[in-house]
């Protein structure tokens, strides 16, 4: 089931606010908003997480998550990897340069993303960007 929510800073809320009067009001909603259903199943989920102590899984388990994407950051072809818990993206570009980007055409994040998936990992690919995000119960594989 679907859910959301968009936060706005208190500064864009003020604009917001201070318009409403010349401009009508900020309506603004999604198909699900308030949806009965979707609060339920938003409420278990959070229950869910407590539970199974979700957050701590992902605090212990992304340190290793990231390191390992992190020890190919010395690649030519790895601009820059950024990460957040379980969230890690990856920029190819030439040379370690920003300004030195791939010719569109050659679809360097596609062909890795290609890559991945044949090796039985989904990401998402933007450009020569691509973006991962495992399940949050993932565990460590045990290669001993």
């Amino acid at each position: 089931m679907s859910i959301g929510a968009v936060l706005v800073s208190p500064e864009i809320s003020e604009v917001i606010n201070s318009l409403s009067n010349k401009l009508g009001s900020f309506s603004h909603g999604f198909t699900y908003s308030g949806h009965p259903v979707s609060c339920v199943v938003a409420l278990e989920a959070i229950k869910i997480y407590k539970e199974r102590n979700i957050i701590e899984q992902v605090k212990s388990i992304s340190p290793r998550l990231q390191d390992g994407i992190k020890a190919f950051s010395n690649s030519p072809i790895i601009g820059e990897i950024r990460s957040t818990g379980l969230v890690v993206v990856t920029e190819f570009t030439n040379n370690k340069s920003r300004s030195d980007l791939f010719p569109p055409e050659w679809g360097v994040g596609a062909i890795f993303g290609s890559k991945c998936e044949k090796r039985g990992m989904l990401v998402r690919v933007s450009g020569d960007t691509i973006m991962m995000a495992p399940s949050l119960i993932i565990s460590p594989i045990d290669r001993s």
